[in-house]
């Protein structure tokens, strides 16, 4: 889990297939893949399973995809953005909305407060900053228009069945 706290306000176990998340984050499908593969953003909610699974993202899921593409817009590399969301995990921020990612175009800063937002102004480094806070509403705005779906369960297999009987199962559970 990225993230501490119910910034949410979808249920748990609501999630959004790979294209809906793609809509909501402006990305495409190949950066979305990428990064699932990769293990910068894995899905919450259902990870791919093999071949013809669908991966569901929860909208916490869908909120770091956003703002990974904010940064990548701004010119900040892929490296620099593992190690700033992995930052992230690791501090395990409590109230997003009070968060503000700046940049210099290079490295990649968290303030939680305006003056520490004021002093890497005045120092120069802050060349563009992403408060967490308005990207979780704009998603929250989005999502609220776009189709999402439950987790569902797995069905068990029965003691008798191969392989082929338990995949036709659960596609038609």
């Amino acid at each position: 889990m990225l993230f501490e706290g119910d910034f949410s306000p979808m249920p748990a176990d609501v999630g959004y297939r790979g294209p809906i998340a793609c809509s909501a984050a402006g990305i495409t499908y190949r950066q979305l893949d990428y990064w699932a593969r990769t293990g910068l953003v894995t899905p919450e909610i259902r990870g791919a399973q093999g071949s013809g699974s669908q991966r569901l993202y929860s909208f916490r899921d869908i909120l770091i995809l956003r703002v990974i593409k904010r940064l990548i817009d701004a010119g900040i590399s892929l490296q620099q953005i593992r190690t700033a969301i992995d930052h992230l995990r690791r501090r395990g921020v409590e109230d997003l909305s009070q968060v503000t990612l700046m940049s210099d175009g290079v490295s990649v800063f968290e303030c939680t407060s305006d003056d520490e937002v004021i002093d890497l102004l005045r120092g120069g480094q802050g060349v563009f900053g992403i408060a967490i806070g308005g990207v979780w509403r704009d998603i929250e705005g989005t999502l609220s228009e776009l189709p999402g779906e439950r987790a569902e369960e797995p069905v068990a297999p029965s003691a008798g069945d191969d392989e082929l009987s338990q995949r036709r199962r659960a596609r038609t559970a």
